[in-house]
């Protein structure tokens, strides 16, 4: 209830959880408000806005926009929760034992970090999908590998700082065991930033997706936003719907996914508790 109450101070939060949640609602529904497969050509080909009985227009191949944008939802929420989810777990490894053993362990995770954060993140993952050939796994592979470091910087500065505190110092006289407690002691500890940094890589990573789809490294066998404005580049001028709604739903689902984290740093941080 307190969290909800100090989530709800920000009101760009609450937006951002609104138009989240019709997204959300979208992808569930897609199936639901059009049934057919999204790449079948369902009438003329750049149809306008309301023309034809296409809401949002048609593309050049004659496919619905609306349905594109639906079941794109579904592949764009998908991949990012998919590939935070390996990001925020092999980086909590990694900045856990990192920061709890410190010494040689630290200096050698710390540098295979620095490694990986000097390559750019978006060309290393287009290097990696062009190798591991373009599908869902891989780009969730791509997504994440690029995405780890930033959590293992982060969770190892964490540790690092709880390790030595008075009740770790009282769990080591008890006898717990050092897995017991990074698990059960130190980590409960370390969720709140953990929780804001994640929800900013879904963000992060639905950018990533849509940036690999319109170079062509998407899964040819399912729709995205981005394959969608890829598809639409060369009719920008003569059909301007088909690259623009697509852009909205990333730009509104990008927004939206900040906003939320504003607002989930807003409540779980204890140093902006402290203010109210």
């Amino acid at each position: 209830m307190r969290f909800w109450t100090l989530f709800a101070r920000n009101r760009s939060a609450v937006f951002g959880l609104a138009i989240l949640a019709a997204v959300i609602a979208l992808a569930a529904s897609a199936s639901l408000f059009f049934p057919d497969d999204p790449f079948r050509l369902v009438g003329q080909s750049m149809s306008p806005p309301g023309a034809n009985g296409f809401l949002l227009g048609s593309d050049t191949l004659g496919r619905d926009v609306a349905a594109g944008i639906a079941h794109g939802a579904r592949v764009s929420l998908l991949i990012g929760l998919l590939a935070t989810t390996v990001a925020v777990a092999f980086g909590v490894v990694l900045g856990g034992i990192a920061g709890y053993f410190g010494g040689f362990v630290d200096d050698l995770v710390m540098r295979v970090t620095e490694m990986f954060q000097t390559i750019p993140s978006f060309l290393f993952a287009i290097l990696l999908v062009a190798i591991l050939k373009p599908s869902i796994s891989s780009i969730v592979i791509a997504i994440a590998v690029v995405s780890w470091p930033a959590v293992a910087r982060l969770v190892r500065g964490e540790f690092a700082s709880m390790r030595n505190r008075e009740f770790v110092q009282a769990c080591h006289v008890v006898g717990m065991g050092d897995a017991r407690i990074m698990l059960r002691e130190i980590l409960p500890n370390c969720l709140s930033p953990i929780i804001v940094t994640a929800s900013l890589m879904v963000a992060t990573a639905i950018l990533i997706e849509s940036g690999l789809a319109f170079l062509g490294l998407g899964d040819p066998n399912v729709m995205s936003w981005g394959f969608q404005i890829g598809a639409g580049r060369t009719v920008l001028r003569s059909a301007w719907w088909v690259c623009t709604f697509p852009g909205i739903a990333i730009l509104l689902t990008v927004l939206a996914i900040n906003l939320v984290g504003e607002g989930l740093n807003d409540a779980l941080n204890p140093r902006l508790r402290g203010r109210t």
